[in-house]
């Protein structure tokens, strides 16, 4: 088996989380009323049940290592969510960094910051 490691998030609602993966491509392929599995091609997304959570004051993050970034970020604008620098969700767009990197990011439904790394 492939080493692997699957981010848990927080959901205040899954069916209101699954909802907004799915427009991007994920699929679910758990859930009960305590976890939800979403899944797109080698990426899995772990949630949690979190009803009490503020999305503006949430800490919660991941990476998700891409092959490509600039698809997956015009895939999110495509679907309407916008590229903004408040409020959620939104995106951000992908951007060279220091080290060379080509990282952006998509902050979820729930506050949830997932990094998009180009690998």
């Amino acid at each position: 088996m492939t080493d692997r490691a699957t981010p848990n998030l927080p959901s205040r609602d899954f069916e209101a989380t699954f909802q907004f993966y799915r427009q991007l491509g994920f699929e679910q392929s758990w859930r009960d009323d305590g976890w939800m599995i979403l899944k797109l091609r080698q990426i899995s997304l772990e949630f949690f049940p979190h009803p009490q959570l503020d999305p503006a004051t949430s800490w919660f993050s991941c990476c998700l290592r891409l092959d490509n970034v600039e698809s997956f970020f015009n895939n999110v604008v495509n679907v309407g969510v916008p590229e903004a620098k408040t409020g959620w969700p939104r995106v951000h767009r992908p951007m060279r960094e220091s080290w060379g990197g080509l990282v952006g990011a998509l902050i979820d439904i729930d506050g949830t910051l997932l990094r998009l790394v180009q690998e």
